[in-house]
């Protein structure tokens, strides 16, 4: 799995959750997001501060038994004015919680792979922040397809991906979205999904459906379709952010059985959807 350098990481945690403070104040509290159905604003940014929040709370603890996982949440505050300062202070919190001290502790870690917690959890409140800051550049109008290079920083999307990846075949997904876990299972269908723009060449996913689940590992291998674009593209066409098309705007191309392409985005989703 591709691993993302922790104070980019850390520093891209802080970025983007001050993008998505200016984007929620140009669109306004009651603004609906279109790219997360029954949501409004106000709803993204309770959201992203609040995951923001929890999860730093479960590093700084260093909790190791899922029993022991936060129950409360963070107060959103009702004055929209309070909203970029009450953001910068959850992006603030999380990232200096991932001291490199605590990158390797014990926690818990859901996804069950090799990971140290401390690890599964910066990356996995960086997607819930990049992915949730897309829908709010969104929905003020501040992103567009062309510009999601600049938008998303390839390396990062590449290792959001695999992170991605690792949630839809872990045994928590297998637990708690037990439909879409077993609907993306199969009989040996493949799906490889390919990336254009990351540091060290070309990102690759493949994924393979099996009748006992669907599993995923690094690198290039003959498959049924084939998905190819930057990986910031990529990374929002899995979370279901960017439509899928044959040739779109943002630069992704589809090879082979686009079908089976559109079975597995229809049913998997953004873990926060």
């Amino acid at each position: 799995m591709t691993e993302l350098n922790a104070e980019r990481a850390r520093r891209a945690i802080v970025e983007h959750t001050r993008r998505l403070a200016e984007s929620a104040a140009a669109a306004g509290p009651d603004a609906p997001v279109p790219t997360t159905p029954e949501w409004t604003v106000t709803h993204l940014v309770e959201h992203v501060g609040q995951v923001q929040h929890w999860t730093a709370e479960i590093v700084e603890r260093r909790i190791t038994d899922p029993a022991e996982l936060p129950t409360e949440m963070a107060a959103l505050p009702a004055d929209p004015r309070d909203w970029p300062e009450w953001l910068s202070e959850s992006a603030q919190r999380v990232a200096s919680a991932f001291s490199d001290d605590a990158l390797d502790a014990p926690v818990f870690n859901p996804a069950g792979d090799e990971r140290p917690g401390a690890r599964f959890w910066l990356i996995n409140v960086l997607n819930e922040t990049i992915v949730h800051g897309f829908d709010g550049s969104r929905t003020a109008h501040r992103a567009a397809d062309a510009d999601l290079h600049d938008y998303i920083d390839g390396d990062a999307a590449a290792a959001l991906i695999g992170h991605h990846l690792a949630m839809l075949t872990s045994p928590t997904w297998e637990m708690l979205r037990s439909e879409s876990a077993h609907a993306i299972r199969g009989t040996g269908q493949t799906l490889q999904w390919l990336a254009t723009d990351t540091a060290d060449g070309v990102g690759a996913w493949f994924v393979e459906r099996r009748p006992d689940g669907a599993m995923w590992q690094p690198g290039v291998q003959r498959a049924d379709v084939t998905v190819t674009g930057p990986a910031g593209a990529l990374l929002l066409t899995l979370t279901r952010r960017l439509p899928l098309a044959a040739r779109d705007a943002a630069g992704v191309s589809v090879e082979g059985d686009i079908d089976l392409v559109r079975h597995w985005l229809d049913n998997t989703a953004h873990i926060a959807d």
